[in-house]
């Protein structure tokens, strides 16, 4: 297995499968090794070392904090569209629609594997619809700094607005011409509206307050039990009680908690203490 000159050994392999989990709790399978070398491999050449593990000492020396941050980019960086998995965005607007009645303060929804933006914008779309002139916000975290600079400037290629319902797409996007032809803008409305910020599900930064809802979708498949419990009990405070917690369609949260019951398939909630 080959980078450019640099051959990748079963031993090095395991040091960066230690590495990412002791920093994200990701289990890096070992058939994601193609995917490390082509990911990492340029990083190599950058620094014009020869061997994996000399690059394994470089981002563990402590001496470049900004190169440790890149490759946890590289590695952890996932797939993500607008309007993935629609039930949950229909749920979503179920939910606002019925705080907007009955519920007090700013309806608060938490993407806490936001990547490069579409989920968080599409709840911010729904909820500019449901919620009409009612108090909202939006906060989307991820441990990838690279993910995060391009959700905050919420400009992505013209083919990602599949999914994206026409109404939406007419009111909320912004539709690139002359050099930006090809691409789309969300309004910046919307933009102004989310709030973009680094965090590590193993260890969630402080002082983001409680949300009604927390999305978590498509990121536990990559972690083993023990850390999906982990992830999970991290989470859980910064739910409202009666607040929902939503995973991926491929996910469940089944005997991973006791402290949120299952509401309907991939949507949880998290009891009043009574």
């Amino acid at each position: 297995m080959t980078a450019g000159n640099a051959d990748i050994t079963s031993a090095e392999f395991a040091q960066f499968q230690k590495l990412i989990f002791q920093i994200a709790g990701i289990s890096l399978s070992d058939g994601k090794k193609v995917l490390l070398v082509g990911r990492l491999g340029k990083r190599l050449k950058h620094f014009g070392f020869g061997t994996f593990t000399q690059y394994y000492r470089y981002v563990t020396s402590g001496e470049d904090a900004a190169e440790l941050q890149n490759m946890v980019d590289l590695l952890t960086t996932n797939e993500t569209y607008f309007f993935r998995e629609p039930k949950h965005f229909e749920f979503l607007q179920e939910l606002a629609t019925k705080h907007k009645t009955s519920g007090s303060g700013p309806f608060r929804v938490w993407s806490a594997a936001s990547s490069s933006g579409e989920e968080a914008y599409t709840m911010a779309m729904v909820l500019a619809e449901a919620l009409r002139g009612a108090p909202w916000e939006i906060v989307g975290t991820d441990i990838s700094t690279q993910v995060l600079q391009k959700a905050q400037r919420g400009h992505y290629p013209l083919e990602r607005a599949e999914g994206i319902p026409p109404e939406y797409l007419r009111k909320y996007c912004l539709k690139g011409v002359r050099e930006q032809a090809g691409t789309l803008l969300i309004a910046k409305e919307l933009r102004d509206r989310v709030q973009f910020l680094q965090s590590n599900l193993m260890d969630p930064r402080k002082g983001l307050g409680q949300f009604d809802v927390i999305f978590l979708r498509n990121v536990m498949i990559y972690f083993d039990n023990d850390t999906k419990r982990k992830v999970v009990s991290n989470l859980v405070p910064y739910l409202k009680a009666e607040g929902h917690f939503v995973v991926g369609h491929s996910e469940s949260l089944n005997g991973l908690t006791e402290d949120l019951v299952p509401l309907r398939p991939t949507i949880y909630r998290r009891p009043r203490i009574k």
